[in-house]
């Protein structure tokens, strides 16, 4: 077993951050780190929380810190920020409402960029949820960011997840043409002592109604986490999927399948890595991306049969 896996399982916090560096830094010894990781995983809930900017997120996942802790429930909170596709920064700002959580023992939060996924979530933030079960938290917490990718992304890796809309704010009939609606297993009306609160519950029952869902009947809760009101509800409400998950044959199938994806992603991950390498390791092939007539689908074409042939001489000799 690889020695920060050992340590990992023996409790050492350390360890665990370290490792999570490891894979965000892609290191050689990543995929048989992660593969011990796998193999002594505690099965926390991994619980998704996201929705568009302003919605109260954060605030949202500070006051469930404050319950699950007072409930004796130790929790690692991963919150993802985006990447600037300009600088390559990222503002990783949701540690300053969480900080109040900072010396607990019982909690760990870690922020994480999305580094240019694909998706809106990194490959590094699905490893990290495994490492954080491995360690022996009870409840790992992702916050992503925005409404789009990152829900249809995070959907692949926790759980349960919870999209937070807050009233007036033109959100559903966001989340029911990019199809969240599908991937939603509850819904959070945060700052539910606004107006309109009432308008967007039948909205929200209305699409629900239209998108025929399976046998679980998502949830809709109101909260105002500003108060710590119905704080204690949404987490009930968690408890309960988790609970249809083990229970049920469709919650076993929705594991099945997102392991099925996770085993795709991993070969996805792994295959354009080997490309990219491949294409920028050749000074030939740097000073023909360069050309102002490249015809783009012709060289791609090209190159991919180009690494198939080196590939298939590798493997052969």
């Amino acid at each position: 077993m690889h020695e920060l896996a050992e340590r990992i399982q023996a409790g050492d916090i350390r360890a665990m951050a370290r490792a999570i560096t490891l894979v965000e830094n892609n290191h050689p010894d990543k995929l048989a780190l992660l593969s011990d990781v796998f193999s002594i995983k505690k099965q926390a809930h991994y619980i998704g929380i996201t929705g568009s900017p302003g919605a109260g997120k954060s605030s949202l996942v500070n006051r469930l810190l404050t319950h699950l802790r007072d409930r004796g429930l130790t929790v690692a909170v991963i919150a993802v920020d985006p990447t600037s596709p300009f600088s390559g920064g990222a503002l990783l700002g949701d540690r300053i409402r969480m900080q109040q959580h900072f010396t607990d023992p019982g909690i760990f939060i870690r922020s994480m960029a999305t580094r240019g996924s694909l998706g809106g979530l990194s490959r590094a933030t699905k490893d990290s949820i495994r490492i954080c079960d491995a360690y022996g938290f009870d409840v790992v917490l992702v916050e992503t960011v925005g409404v789009g990718q990152s829900e249809l992304d995070i959907m692949k890796v926790v759980d349960t997840t919870a999209v937070v809309l807050t009233p007036n704010s033109g959100d559903v009939l966001q989340i029911f043409k990019a199809g969240i609606m599908e991937i939603a297993d509850l819904f959070v009306l945060n700052k539910a002592d606004l107006p309109g609160v009432r308008k967007l519950k039948v909205q929200l029952e209305e699409l629900l109604m239209i998108s025929g869902h399976t046998d679980w009947v998502n949830p809709i809760i109101e909260t105002v986490s500003t108060e710590n009101k119905g704080i204690d509800t949404l987490w009930q409400e968690f408890v309960k999927h988790r609970a249809y998950l083990d229970e049920t044959e469709a919650g076993r199938q929705k594991r099945k399948n997102q392991l099925e994806l996770e085993v795709y992603d991993l070969m996805r991950e792994e295959l354009w890595k080997d490309v990219q390498t491949f294409v920028e390791s050749d000074e030939r092939k740097q000073e023909q991306l360069k050309e102002e007539n490249l015809d783009p689908y012709e060289q791609a074409s090209a190159w991919l049969e180009e690494w198939k042939k080196q590939r298939g001489r590798m493997g052969s000799s």
